[in-house]
C-alpha cells in the first residue's frame, strides 16, 4: 500500500464501474484520492467504503461535478488543491456511450457524448496542467476504449469521441515530452459495468472494472524516467 504514498489522485466518472474501481485501487496504493461526479450520494458511498479498505489511512474526498462544464471542473480542481495539496494524478474516466447513429439525427445525443468525452477531458486536463508543468511532474490517464480503434455500424459518434481522447492523448505525449508529465491513453474492451450488464458477452467473459484499474496503476507506478504511453485491454 505504499507505491502512491503522499500522491492525490483526481478519478472523473468516479461514482460507479471502471472510475469507482480505479479510486479504490488507487487509494489502496497509498494515494489520496478526489472522487468526482454528478452524483454526489454515489461519491459519499464510495468514500465511505475506500476508508473501510484503506482503514482510515488515506485522505477522500467527494465532490460533485460534470465535467462538460468547465467551471465545475476548475472548483474541483481548486478543491482538491485547497484539500489534498498539488493534483499528482488525473484519471479522465467520466464518460458516456450512447446508439446514437449520424443517420438517426439525434443531435442531443452526439451532443451529450462530445461534451462528455471530449470537452471533459480537455476541459480537466487543462485545469491541472499548469501546476504539473509548473512542478515537472504529474501524471494523465486518459480512458478511451476499443472503439476508438474500430467502428460498429452503431457506434459511429461514440467511437469518433473515443479516437479524439486518443488523438488527444497522442498529441499531448508529444507537446510534453522534454517536461517531466507523463501521459497514459488506456483503451479498454468489453467491462462488465452498468454500461453492459450481461456479463456472457459472445460466450465470453467480459472485463471487470478491477481490471482497467489494475492497468491505471500499472502505469502510474513505474519510474519517473518509464512513459507508459498506450494500453489496450481486451477480453481473451
Amino acid at each position: 500500500m505504499n507505491k502512491l504514498q503522499g500522491k492525490t489522485a483526481i478519478v472523473t466518472g468516479a461514482s460507479a464501474g471502471i472510475g469507482a474501481a480505479i479510486a479504490k485501487e488507487l487509494a489502496s496504493e497509498g494515494a489520496n484520492v478526489v472522487l468526482a461526479a454528478r452524483r454526489l450520494k454515489k461519491l459519499n458511498e464510495l468514500k465511505n467504503e475506500i476508508a473501510e479498505i484503506t482503514n482510515g489511512k488515506v485522505k477522500v474526498i467527494a465532490v460533485q461535478a460534470d465535467v462538460s462544464v468547465k467551471n465545475d471542473v476548475n472548483q474541483l480542481v481548486e478543491q482538491a488543491q485547497t484539500e489534498l495539496g498539488n493534483v499528482d494524478i488525473l484519471v479522465n474516466n467520466a464518460g458516456q456511450m450512447l446508439t446514437a447513429t449520424v443517420q438517426s439525427g439525434q443531435v442531443e445525443e452526439w451532443e451529450k457524448m462530445i461534451d462528455l468525452n471530449v470537452k471533459g477531458t480537455l476541459y480537466s486536463i487543462d485545469a491541472v496542467l499548469p501546476s504539473m508543468l509548473s512542478r515537472s511532474t504529474g501524471h494523465i490517464i486518459n480512458i478511451a476504449s476499443v472503439s476508438g480503434l474500430e467502428v460498429t455500424k452503431t457506434s459511429t459518434v461514440y467511437s469518433a469521441t473515443k479516437h479524439a481522447v486518443r488523438v488527444i492523448s497522442q498529441g499531448l505525449e508529444k507537446e510534453l515530452a522534454k517536461t517531466g508529465v507523463r501521459i497514459t491513453n488506456i483503451s479498454p474492451g468489453m467491462v462488465d459495468t452498468s454500461l453492459s450488464s450481461d456479463n456472457n458477452w459472445n460466450g465470453r467473459k467480459k472485463l471487470e472494472p478491477t481490471d482497467i484499474a489494475k492497468a491505471v496503476v500499472y502505469a502510474v507506478t513505474q519510474p519517473s524516467y518509464v512513459n507508459v504511453n498506450e494500453i489496450t485491454v481486451r477480453p481473451v
